[in-house]
């Protein structure tokens, strides 16, 4: 009879070694390798961090956070970390589709036309409210111009003067300006008075607000400009001149001093183009203007001597009486 060896204990025939327990490992490198690319390309698109992202998929599999992850839950995890990535995927595309659409927002009534839109056609009034595909369907619609774009409402001009928070406001500006130009706050406010159509000691319309603002924030940006030109005069403005506005302002520069919108403007021009400006917005602009605007010419020595020129030139006979004086003159002088 067989004796078992000594120390041993005894085995039944059939039993050998305890096998492990299928699942129970820890993850392959196989199987690590896939689950931390997804953690990159997740962490590439969040401003989550690798431990972050770790903790967290152990939290949705019910692990403890020392826990360590089992081959047994690599399915699970795959799968979690694949809804985490397409739910960042999808996030990031909102978010650039948001971004484009707040941009053109800020275009003419574009806010208007999609606010009527999403109202109409989803029910909804806010852009948070709707879908991915909604929203890239409004981006697609207002970047192909089918959106129907309402004409901004214009507010009735009121008669009211200003009141003191305008006032503190302008006044404000006004002590920019005077810093920037050396120009004093009272010639300033004299010169608004005049633009605005008010006698001295009237209040100045609340319906000149806006100009006015857009007038001292020009002089002050145009005030550290060393070569203005009429592109920097419309570069300048809070709310840039319209075509028809800036052809008027071209052709008046042209008419006046013979300039083109990339030639340097004196101060004077700058201040008489800026009350133009002004006066054509507030419908203003009457033959008077010269009175208003306050910026006289450069003096020129010759100017009377041309004029008269011009005007012998226009009847000869009397232009020849005066070459034949001159000519006399001359010969008694020598």
């Amino acid at each position: 009879m067989t004796q078992p060896i000594s120390g041993m204990p005894a085995r039944p025939p059939a039993e050998g070694l305890p096998p492990s327990v299928p699942g129970e490992q820890p993850l392959s490198t196989q199987q690590r390798t896939v689950l931390e690319r997804l953690v990159t390309r997740l962490i590439a698109l969040t401003s989550q961090q690798n431990a972050e992202v770790w903790a967290g998929v152990k939290h949705d599999l019910g692990l403890k956070g020392d826990a360590q992850l089992l081959s047994r839950h690599f399915p699970a995890a795959e799968q979690n970390l694949n809804h985490r990535l397409e739910n960042a995927q999808q996030n990031l595309s909102v978010r650039q589709t948001l971004s484009q659409l707040t941009e053109l927002l800020s275009l003419g009534n574009n806010r208007q036309a999609v606010s009527d839109f999403i109202r109409q056609q989803y029910g909804q009034t806010a852009l948070s409210q709707l879908t991915p595909e909604q929203l890239r369907n409004v981006l697609q619609l207002l970047q192909n111009n089918q959106l129907n774009i309402p004409q901004p409402q214009q507010r009735p001009a009121t008669a009211r003067p200003l009141l003191p928070a305008e006032h503190n406001t302008l006044n404000q500006l006004v002590n920019k300006v005077s810093a920037a130009t050396g120009e004093s706050s009272k010639i300033i406010w004299q010169s608004m008075l005049e633009l605005s159509g008010v006698k001295t000691g009237e209040l100045i319309p609340a319906k000149h607000f806006n100009a006015l603002m857009t007038w001292l924030q020009a002089r002050q940006t145009l005030s550290t400009q060393n070569a203005p030109t009429l592109n920097s005069v419309q570069a300048a403005l809070k709310q840039p001149m319209e075509p028809h506005e800036w052809q008027s302002i071209r052709d008046y520069a042209q008419q006046n001093w013979q300039v083109t919108p990339q030639a340097i403007l004196t101060t004077a021009q700058v201040q008489d183009l800026l009350n133009q400006i002004f006066l054509k917005r507030v419908e203003q602009h009457s033959p008077d203007t010269l009175e208003i605007r306050n910026i006289q010419p450069i003096y020129s020595p010759f100017a009377p001597l041309i004029d008269n020129v011009k005007a012998l030139s226009a009847r000869p006979g009397l232009m020849l009486i005066a070459i034949v004086v001159a000519l006399a003159l001359i010969w008694l002088v020598l």
